[in-house]
């Protein structure tokens, strides 16, 4: 059920099945992508009695700004403070987070500042927190190649490129990055059209210059950005996932993780599963979920 509640900044869209007395469990996606993301997750979630809550992102589908003057940021003390947020409208007051890539990093925020309001994590890829302070160091040849389209954000060229051309980017990026997966042309409409928000491209192009110290915050989560500086623990139990074929970040990125994780902590990787692993391994993660409600 499609539903919509409001923070003091945004208008947030969001999917709402099962039980309403069940165990909340937040399902957060990833750029670019969308709420369809849990398509395969939601139904075998409910059917076990779980309460599921989808939200689209700022910068996505119907998710709005209340005030048109507020920054369009997405940096990752936004994308916390927004599912924390959340929590608080629905008077949410735990639960199990899962997400990866912009959701995995706002999951993990939440973890990190606030892991009183967390039962338990399933981060897709690892430790989401950027290292904003190391982030300009460079990274090896393959990898800098992967992370292209980054650096085409930080041109003009990138801004008018994603403007005019943000669903073909999108399906290259899905192809690339998930290059055993074989959606179908319906499955990939249903999710673009959540990419016509209005917001879309200055939420996105904002994100990817932020990190680089090549735009500026908002003003309203300085505090926050500095306290995730420090790249703080994650003290809730944590499932990682990583898709073996995970071809933007690949499972080598993930190895060293657990130095972030102070409490209960496993990782599994996916030997065929790409990037948007909740699409292409979906039992797995619900697999996951159940491990942390038990």
């Amino acid at each position: 059920m499609r539903c919509a509640v409001q923070t003091k900044t945004l208008n947030i869209a969001y999917l709402e099945d099962g039980p309403a007395d069940g165990p909340p469990v937040i399902l957060l996606h990833g750029w670019p992508s969308d709420v369809h993301d849990w398509d395969g997750v939601i139904p075998p979630l409910t059917a076990r009695g779980f309460r599921t809550l989808t939200p689209w992102l700022r910068g996505y589908g119907p998710t709005s700004f209340l005030d048109p003057s507020t920054p369009r940021s997405g940096q990752q003390a936004a994308l916390g403070s927004d599912l924390r947020d959340f929590m608080d409208a629905l008077g949410v007051k735990t639960a199990i987070l899962v997400g990866y890539d912009w959701g995995g990093r706002a999951a993990c925020v939440v973890s990190a500042l606030w892991p009183e309001r967390v039962t338990g994590l399933v981060s897709i890829t690892g430790y989401n927190i950027q290292n904003i302070a190391a982030a300009n160091r460079p990274a090896s040849a393959e990898q800098e190649r992967r992370y292209w389209y980054q650096w085409y954000l930080q041109t003009e060229r990138g801004v008018a490129g994603l403007t005019k051309n943000r669903r073909a980017i999108a399906r290259l990026l899905w192809q690339l990055w998930s290059p055993n997966w074989r959606f179908t042309d319906a499955t990939f409409d249903a999710t673009a059209s959540s990419f016509d928000n209005p917001d879309f491209v200055a939420v996105s192009v904002q994100s990817y210059r932020h990190r680089y110290g090549n735009a500026a915050g908002d003003p309203a989560f300085d505090d926050l950005e500095r306290r995730l500086l420090s790249q703080p623990a994650i003290a809730v139990p944590t499932i990682v996932l990583h898709g073996g074929c995970d071809e933007v970040i690949p499972p080598t990125e993930s190895e060293g993780a657990q130095k972030h994780f102070s409490a209960r902590y496993e990782r599994h990787v996916l030997p065929i599963a790409g990037h948007f692993l909740s699409r292409e391994a979906p039992d797995e993660v619900v697999q996951a979920i159940q491990a942390l409600a038990r």
